[in-house]
């Protein structure tokens, strides 16, 4: 029976299309994880403060948030694999810009204030970047493999994208201590250079959309309402959203891991790794065998798992014991997410993937950056432990009135 299980859920691989996507995914979202060490290492570096962190959380916040719904609209109505690779070529640009601002000619000629200023403003375009980008590489997932292993495609997807963070966070640590931040940005570039390759292989995709002359706010309502009235969908989101948004510690690693556990750059980049390295575990074994029912409940669990688990962590002095709670919450998310994002594959019409891929993307994709900023501001308002206290507790309330409100939810199964 395992083997029967095992063989259907790695059929996806079969199709040549969604191997060249699977390889390019892994690529890119490896470059973006270690874009977003390597960053939070050298502010931190240069500031000494967990809000100028933050702050770069704000930046890719605003864009992606305020352009999702458009982004949304765009996606529906484009081929989706061309946006996909016109996306990774101009956050290629952004990374150039990178490796430009950390050379170490203009780093002596700018002061620390106008380095991050640089720093922002290049964060800043990189989130328009993933307003796009992001619900593209969700929705086109359907257009690569036949519709009965579409839930095996989406278990592949995730691992790919949890295996990549985990490669892109660790990786981060040992390239910056090796190789140093400028020569990490270089790498970085070579890797979406790759994956914008290995996308060009994949042919042009058809447009599915029904209304071709829909107006863009008109499509937009659309896509709103169809999440808004899908009461399982509308509350997954919701309760990932809130989870993320205060029980995310990314932020607040940096500072964790200098200031009280006292670690260097390999450290920091295994600490910021665990969760991933959690999450990745847990999807590959769901994804060889799947969850067969009451995945409702089990999301609604592990997302108390993972409060509590940031609650343990805001309490650690151990380095072993903040690292093994990072990777528990992992595991927790990694429920979550592959829950979450076999619900999307599933209930969504082909014609209005892109647009409830983008308010999915501007309410979980967006939460991580203002999460981010969130904990900048309670760090430095509360403290580093009580922010973290704080911020685990908040995401067990929400689970506690999720499990009262949303009795669909929590009764969910597939």
């Amino acid at each position: 029976m395992a083997l029967t299980i095992k063989k259907d859920s790695l059929s996806p691989l079969k199709e040549k299309e969604f191997r060249y996507f699977v390889v390019s995914r892994f690529l890119y979202v490896m470059a973006l994880r270690m874009v977003a060490t390597v960053l939070a290492y050298k502010l931190f570096q240069l500031t000494q403060s967990s809000l100028a962190i933050g702050l770069v959380g704000l930046s890719e916040f605003i864009p992606v948030f305020s352009l999702a719904l458009y982004a949304g609209h765009v996606i529906d109505k484009s081929d989706k694999r061309t946006l996909l690779l016109k996306g990774m070529l101009t956050y290629s640009l952004c990374v150039v810009g990178l490796v430009i601002v950390t050379s170490s000619f203009l780093e002596k000629q700018m002061s620390t204030k106008m380095l991050e200023l640089c720093f922002y403003a290049i964060i800043f375009l990189t989130g328009i970047i993933r307003a796009f980008v992001g619900p593209t590489t969700n929705a086109i997932v359907s257009q690569l493999v036949p519709r009965n292993i579409l839930q095996f495609a989406a278990n592949i997807s995730s691992s790919t994208f949890l295996t990549a963070s985990i490669f892109g966070h660790a990786s981060a640590g040992f390239f910056i201590a090796w190789f140093g931040v400028n020569n990490t940005f270089i790498i970085i570039l070579v890797y979406i250079l790759v994956a914008s390759f290995l996308i060009s292989r994949v042919p042009k995709k058809p447009i599915v959309h029904t209304k071709v002359n829909i107006a863009a706010w008109e499509s937009v309502k659309e896509g709103l309402r169809y999440v808004f009235t899908n009461k399982i969908l509308l509350g997954a989101i919701s309760l990932d959203l809130f989870a993320v948004l205060f029980g995310g510690a990314v932020a607040l690693i940096p500072e964790f891991a200098s200031k009280v556990l006292a670690v260097g750059p390999i450290g920091f980049g295994w600490l910021n790794a665990a969760s991933d390295i959690g999450s990745m575990t847990i999807i590959i074994l769901l994804t060889l065998f799947p969850m067969r029912k009451k995945q409702g409940k089990r999301m609604m669990y592990a997302v108390g798992g993972f409060g509590l688990c940031i609650i343990i962590f805001s309490m650690s002095s151990i380095y072993a014991i903040a690292f093994a709670a990072l990777l528990i919450s992992g595991t927790c998310d990694g429920i979550s997410v592959m829950i979450r994002g076999t619900i999307f594959q599933l209930t969504t019409p082909d014609e209005m993937r892109g647009r409830v891929s983008s308010v999915n993307s501007m309410f979980i994709n967006s939460s991580n950056e203002l999460g981010m900023m969130e904990s900048g501001i309670t760090s430095k308002l509360m403290g580093l432990r009580p922010s973290l206290l704080f911020g685990g507790s908040m995401t067990l309330l929400v689970v506690i009135i999720t499990w009262f409100k949303a009795p669909k939810l929590r009764n969910m199964e597939y």
